[in-house]
C-alpha cells in the first residue's frame, strides 16, 4: 500500500486493517452508494456507504494525482457503523 498512499493515509489505512471495519460475520461487503467531487484539477474526494450484514458504514476518502500522474490515497476516514433505518409497514 505504501507506494499507493501519501501523507498520513498510510498510518490511517494501517489502523483501520487490523479491525476489518468493513466485514460483518462474513457478510460480503456491497457498495450502496458512491459520490465523488473534483475540488480541483488533481484531487479527487469521494464518499460511499458500505453495506455488510445488515449493517452499514461510511467512508470517505481522498486521491491526489502527482506529478508522475499516479494517483495516491491522501486521507481516509470510516464512519461508526449503524444499522439501517428498519422499513415502515
Amino acid at each position: 500500500m505504501l507506494g499507493h498512499t501519501i501523507g498520513e493515509a498510510y498510518d490511517q489505512l494501517a489502523e483501520l486493517a487490523p479491525r476489518s471495519p468493513l466485514r460483518a460475520r462474513g457478510a460480503r461487503p456491497v457498495i450502496r452508494m458512491c459520490h465523488g467531487a473534483q475540488p480541483v484539477p488533481g484531487v479527487v474526494e469521494a464518499c460511499a456507504s458500505i453495506a455488510a450484514g445488515g449493517r452499514v458504514r461510511a467512508i470517505a476518502f481522498r486521491l491526489e494525482q502527482g506529478k508522475d500522474l499516479r494517483w495516491r490515497c491522501a486521507a481516509v476516514e470510516m464512519g461508526d457503523e449503524c444499522r439501517p433505518a428498519a422499513t415502515p409497514r
